[in-house]
């Protein structure tokens, strides 16, 4: 039998846990025929059918289910290849899968990564966003090498590393009337442009609101910071980031940020599996990581 196709194998498994040709297109970017045509080739080469339509969803055949079980440790004996051989590379090279938030993505990551790619040019690194409960169970899965993530988070099998306090701040429009340090009860009247539900940057303003008897009026709730720094300066209404996120952008509207009381700061961590091997490109990672959060907390 000729060698496996792992782009094939990746689609399938895309496709089974999306429920849909279409989906599994959209993720990786590519059109419908081309994943029907990587599954139909993989079917091919091993004889068998691996999907099949259950109603509207697509589902794996017996077969398909019996690939599905070794596809991940299929995953992680190449990567365990990779990872060993990358070693003997002249300076860190290889790839390295980061984890993060959006405000993170934004405004921490960009110089840290233009440092690396410039001192090793053999060095790629990706970055995925999401929640920290996304993050962590990537990384658990070895979907993802390291992560830079907000406490709490936990696993038996993490290696979790406290390295950075990122204060809140309040932000109103740039010519907005508003006391130098700013109350719960400050913004019990204020409409809010808020980070949207589900991630724990939300739940800590939510409950910093709620623990000083404010319900606070929600009345947009959005996915990214720059935007919701747009509409607080256009008048809308105000709202409660990371100071990290807090920081001048492309924004065409001037903003006022004032600190709270009581304060409210968000702990970032950085986080590995504990067995994950610490190649040499991984390792400058992380210290460059580390190093950057240092410099911040000090400065």
């Amino acid at each position: 039998m000729r060698a496996l196709n792992l782009d094939q194998l990746h689609a399938f498994a895309d496709v089974v846990a999306l429920g849909s040709f279409s989906a599994a297109a959209a993720k990786l970017n590519l059109s419908q025929p081309a994943i029907s045509q990587q599954v139909r080739q993989l079917e091919e080469r091993l004889g068998v059918k691996l999907i099949e339509r259950v109603g509207k969803r697509a589902e794996p055949t017996a077969a398909g289910q019996a690939l599905l079980a070794h596809i991940g440790g299929i995953d992680a004996s190449i990567r365990s290849a990779l990872d060993a051989v990358s070693s003997f590379a002249d300076g860190p090279a290889g790839q390295v899968r980061i984890g993060t938030g959006a405000t993170a993505c934004i405004y921490f990551l960009p110089a840290i990564l233009e440092k690396l790619q410039r001192a090793y040019p053999k060095l790629e690194i990706m970055v995925r966003t999401g929640n920290t409960s996304d993050i962590v169970r990537a990384i658990e899965d070895n979907q993802l090498d390291i992560g830079l993530v907000t406490m709490p988070c936990s696993g038996r099998s993490l290696s979790i590393m406290p390295v950075m306090t990122d204060p809140f701040v309040a932000i109103f429009a740039g010519d907005a009337d508003v006391p130098d340090i700013i109350h719960p009860r400050d913004l019990e009247t204020q409409p809010l442009v808020l980070y949207e539900r589900g991630g724990l940057t939300r739940t800590l303003v939510d409950d910093w609101l709620r623990d000083a008897g404010v319900a606070g009026h929600s009345i947009m709730e959005l996915g990214s910071v720059e935007a919701i720094k747009e509409l607080v300066g256009a008048g809308i209404g105000a709202t409660i980031l990371p100071e990290m996120g807090a920081r001048l952008g492309r924004t065409q509207f001037p903003v006022t940020t004032r600190p709270l009381n009581p304060p409210l700061s968000r702990e970032l961590a950085i986080v590995m599996r504990r067995d994950k091997t610490l190649t040499p490109a991984l390792r400058e990672v992380r210290n460059s990581l580390m190093a950057a959060a240092q410099t911040r907390k000090s400065s």
